[in-house]
């Protein structure tokens, strides 16, 4: 008897605490008809939530029209199945951009947070999880902000779903975003991120990661036809360079399809132009990119893997394994550094690039633009770099010669397709190099192409060990 006054005490006990701890957005006022505008009864609850200690703010099922959303540190903002935020398009809904006095060293992207639909600075301990969506129908997918609001100011639209700045033990996990404006999700300045099983749908960049230290980004899917889908940057967001560190992503997938298609399940290729998703290092890297690790990933109509440094930032201990891509535009791997120097014009650092392990990868149906590239530049070659176990097959069809004579990257974007044109080389180019492994390296053709397979320049160093092209096993002359 006395066992079980104590069992039943106890669970009320439990009961009473898990109730305590849950604030549900409708108790604050919050309609859910996607007619009222609910933000401030969201954050209304959240405020709550915050001044308790922390919890759980939940939003069941319903379609909740919000402006400005102010994440708290010890908040778990969980949306149930069934449950939709819909960005407005109202003005005057969303928080005024802030005061920052270097906006010329990155996009207004990278510089303003708090005009987002759900945004946090300087928190800690901040979650968004559950089976719902954050739809962004009414943010903008432009640039809308220049480098002349130093002072910010509201610019009357919610520039970017979730943004997330200066902020410490982060967990977004199993929502779905659906047009996610200029950013679905940017988190700068953060340490212990974990973005899991989330699903993006969305019209620019699906996930940057900028200046962040010990972030992990897993098993989820990215559809950015119009943009980056994966990307890690390191911008002058925070004053100061910053380098982005001890980043794993693992088991995701990057796809080009367009907009909406993913999610209404019919996987239409989009049109190609600039760029289309792909999973990239850079621009903006002022800081640099160190102790990176990019595993168990498939990319499919989309753009292949693009590590820049270009803004005198360092680039080194990238590894890269067991990576599946398909229908790749303009190139399957590209490798580069190169003095855009976007910053501060007093600083004299040059951009590196070093120990870079690529290996177990197959591509398919890849473009005729280009084949690998690895680029550094006069007097400052890109070092160490390994590529192993390494299978591309390449659409081919080039019938005209090309010039050897490839553009230098120089001062310009770090964009083959927008600035430097068709490749000398439909398999691998190099230069500037000191340090090229090749090891069980195949290159194969769809069709004929005039252009030699492998095309180097600059480059010391360089070892083939069964490098096979559609001649037979590479031999340099």
């Amino acid at each position: 008897m006395q066992k079980t006054f104590f069992s039943l005490f106890f669970l009320f006990a439990a009961l009473t605490m898990t109730a305590a701890t849950s604030y549900d957005v409708r108790d604050y006022g919050a309609k859910g008809d996607g007619q009222n505008l609910d933000s401030k009864a969201i954050n209304a609850a959240i405020e709550d939530c915050a001044a308790h200690g922390g919890g759980r703010v939940t939003l069941s099922a319903g379609e909740y029209l919000s402006g400005s959303i102010r994440l708290k540190s010890h908040v778990e903002l969980h949306l149930e199945a069934g449950a939709k935020i819909i960005a407005t398009d109202q003005a005057g809904a969303y928080d005024a951009s802030e005061v920052f006095g270097f906006p010329e060293y990155q996009d207004g992207g990278h510089t303003y947070f708090h005009n987002s639909l759900i945004w946090a600075e300087g928190q800690t301990d901040v979650s968004i999880t559950g089976r719902g969506m954050i739809d962004g129908r009414g943010l903008t997918r432009k640039d809308t902000e220049t480098a002349g609001n130093v002072h910010g100011g509201s610019i009357g639209m919610g520039d970017k779903a979730i943004a997330l700045k200066l902020c410490r033990n982060i967990l977004i996990r199993d929502i779905t975003i659906f047009r996610g404006g200029h950013f679905a999700i940017i988190i700068t300045g953060c340490d212990f991120a974990t973005i899991d099983n989330v699903l993006i749908d969305t019209n620019r960049d699906g996930i940057d990661i900028d200046c962040c230290k010990f972030t992990t980004v897993s098993n989820s899917k990215i559809n950015s036809p119009n943009d980056d889908a994966l990307v890690l940057k390191s911008s002058y967001a925070l004053k100061k360079p910053v380098i982005c560190e001890n980043i794993l992503i693992t088991n995701c997938i990057v796809t080009g399809y367009k907009v909406g298609t993913v999610l209404d399940g019919t996987y239409i290729p989009e049109k190609v132009n600039w760029v289309c998703g792909r999973i990239k290092l850079g621009t903006e890297s002022n800081g640099g990119y160190r102790n990176i690790t990019i595993t168990g990933c498939n990319c499919f109509y989309s753009s292949g893997l693009a590590f820049e440094e270009v803004d005198q930032g360092k680039m080194e201990n990238i590894v890269v394994n067991n990576i599946s891509m398909s229908h790749v535009h303009h190139y399957p791997i590209y490798i580069t550094t190169g003095c855009r120097n976007r910053g501060p014009k007093e600083r004299t650092d040059v951009s590196t690039a070093r120990d870079i392990l690529i290996s177990n990868v197959f591509a398919d149906d890849c473009d005729s633009l280009s084949g690998i590239q690895i680029t550094g530049m006069p007097g400052h070659p890109v070092e160490n770099i390994w590529l192993s176990n390494i299978h591309i097959r390449y659409r081919g069809g080039i019938t005209h010669p090309v010039d050897p004579n490839y553009p230098e990257l120089d001062k310009k974007y770090p964009e083959i397709a927008k600035f430097l044109g068709t490749c000398p080389a439909y398999g691998l180019f190099a230069r500037h190099v000191k340090g090229l492994h090749l090891r069980d390296v195949s290159f194969r053709l769809d069709q004929p192409d005039v252009r030699p397979c492998i095309l180097t320049s600059d480059v010391e160093d360089v070892q083939y060990d069964n490098v096979i092209t559609p001649e037979g096993i590479f031999r340099p002359q």
